[in-house]
């Protein structure tokens, strides 16, 4: 942060000491040519900021889940992390190192997820292929 003030107040220091020459050198005999120059630099810059923050598209919002659903179902915030670390390939002990739980609570939470399901992989695959719907959906309508 510090390192950005500083270049900064340089560069303001250095545009002084270039207007200032300007002024005992050129302006003298040139002061309408540099006047209209100062202008045009001035609008340019400002056509650059504005169209860079309008052009430039802000990052897809990130998948937070359908909390309707998540409650209609009983999924707690934990099995969701849980559920998403399981999408992401990590084994059991992976998960609990990371969430610092025992390996029996992830193996819970994984048991009480995959109900009704065949097996651990369909889980997993479920769950990512609504996150690329819900993603995919999000950024369609982001760029409406």
């Amino acid at each position: 942060m510090w390192k950005q003030v500083v270049g900064h107040g340089v560069l303001l220091a250095l545009g002084a000491l270039a207007l200032r020459w300007l002024d005992q050198q050129m302006a003298r005999t040139h002061s309408g040519d540099i006047v209209v120059f100062l202008v045009a630099v001035a609008f340019l810059t400002l056509g650059l900021v504005i169209g860079r923050r309008v052009f430039v598209g802000s990052a897809p919002a990130t998948f937070d889940g359908n909390s309707k659903a998540q409650a209609s179902l009983g999924i707690s915030e934990r099995k969701l992390t849980v559920l998403h670390e399981l999408a992401a390939g990590h084994s059991n002990k992976e998960i609990a190192a990371q969430l610092r739980v025992s390996p029996n609570t992830v193996k819970t939470h994984v048991a009480r997820l995959c109900i009704g399901a065949r097996s651990r992989a369909c889980v997993t695959r479920d769950y990512a292929e609504s996150r690329q719907r819900v993603h995919f959906q999000s950024a369609t309508t982001s760029r409406l």
